[in-house]
């Protein structure tokens, strides 16, 4: 699995519409134009298999009795069935759902693990979601994205909870699982499988988020907002204590590989397929020599494993490998060519190393330390 994630489309339009507000007319407008039939080509063309596809429940569904909005469905459909015309499959995932969001979990409890109203709200969604497209071969459906229980065994019920209730109505589809604590990959000690063989266990991976995530302006902590190169030691003030997890300290693709450890044994424990959904740097924090090695480090340390990838994210929302209209993004020169493409990020997700290549980048090659 070689993918992209097409959010912005069907999610966290609030989040375009700030980036471009001069550009933004409406929801429908909107997701008529922002990704089509040529974005699809273009995906295809650089040789990845799969588009991770997040819809935020709220654009689907409407009123308090969660009634779907067919302008809307009619659209996800078209995008489904192009996809499949130019032979890429569909993570369908549910971003954000009743009673979770993955950002607020930066801060808040979510209700969807307190609530089970909120919980049978999302079974409604994935009700509908499910007899709609689990009969298509190219989708694979996704429960939640980045669950942010705070009890780790929570969340593993919960799961389980919700696969079953998905298969009532989708007894074929590929359902993919990600891990507590925004997929975060040492949760896998936590996650225990499903009793079903036709899953993909999936994690994301922006670690150090002190490196990825620097100078995010949705992260107001001030050990954010310090410049740090990768590779690179990375300090935070003693006693710091943030619900994201910071992973100070040497920071190489020697640490990757430690980090993915609890994934690595997970995988060859239970004999399961596991993906890296989300991966990315923000393209205004770090500097970009730093930002493009920490990019092939981990995808070169992906292959290494053969651990399949969806990037975040295909276009705009601060990490695209293309930037249309956002004005933060207008001059930066990664992106001053007319179709407004990162050229040098796309070839890194583009090349397949070899087990020679990656060899000879690695002094240990297929060992995790």
């Amino acid at each position: 699995m070689r993918g992209v994630n097409f959010g912005g489309w069907f999610s966290q339009v609030d989040a375009i519409q700030e980036k471009n507000p001069l550009g933004f007319i409406d929801l429908p407008s909107h997701l008529d134009t922002f990704l089509g039939p040529d974005d699809f080509a273009r995906v295809k063309s650089w040789g990845l298999d799969h588009v991770r596809l997040p819809v935020d429940y709220f654009n689907l569904f409407d009123g308090p009795d969660l009634q779907p909005v067919e302008t809307v469905f009619s659209v996800l459909d078209r995008a489904i069935e192009g996809l499949a015309a130019v032979g890429l499959n569909v993570i369908l995932d549910l971003h954000k759902c009743p009673g979770h969001d993955f950002h607020d979990g930066c801060r808040n409890a979510q209700e969807f693990f307190i609530n089970p109203g909120k919980r049978e709200e999302a079974k409604h969604v994935w009700k509908y979601l499910a007899q709609r497209y689990g009969d298509r071969s190219n989708v694979l459906l996704e429960i939640l994205n980045e669950p942010v229980a705070e009890d780790s065994r929570s969340w593993d019920r919960v799961k389980d909870e919700m696969v079953g209730h998905v298969r009532l109505y989708a007894p074929n589809a590929c359902i993919v699982i990600g891990s507590n604590r925004w997929n975060s990959p040492d949760e896998f000690a936590s996650l225990t499988p499903v009793q079903d063989d036709n899953v993909v266990y999936s994690f994301h991976f922006y670690s150090s988020i002190l490196f990825t995530h620097q100078m995010a302006p949705w992260l107001q902590s001030e050990v954010f907002q310090v410049q740090r190169p990768y590779p690179g030691y990375y300090s935070i003030p003693e006693h710091t204590q943030h619900r994201l997890p910071l992973a100070p300290g040497q920071w190489d693709r020697a640490r990757m590989r430690r980090e993915l450890e609890p994934v690595l044994r997970f995988r060859e424990t239970h004999q399961v397929d596991i993906a890296c959904n989300e991966f990315g740097v923000y393209v205004g924090g770090a500097d970009r020599t730093s930002q493009l090695n920490w990019m092939q480090d981990f995808v070169l340390t992906l292959q290494e494993y053969g651990i399949g990838f969806s990037y975040w994210n295909y276009k705009n929302l601060d990490f695209g490998l293309l930037s249309v209209g956002e004005r933060l993004f207008a001059d930066y020169p990664q992106y001053s060519n007319p179709e407004r493409v990162d050229m040098e990020l796309t070839e890194i997700l583009r090349t397949r190393s070899t087990f020679s290549d990656i060899c000879t980048k690695s002094s240990k090659c297929g060992n995790s330390d």
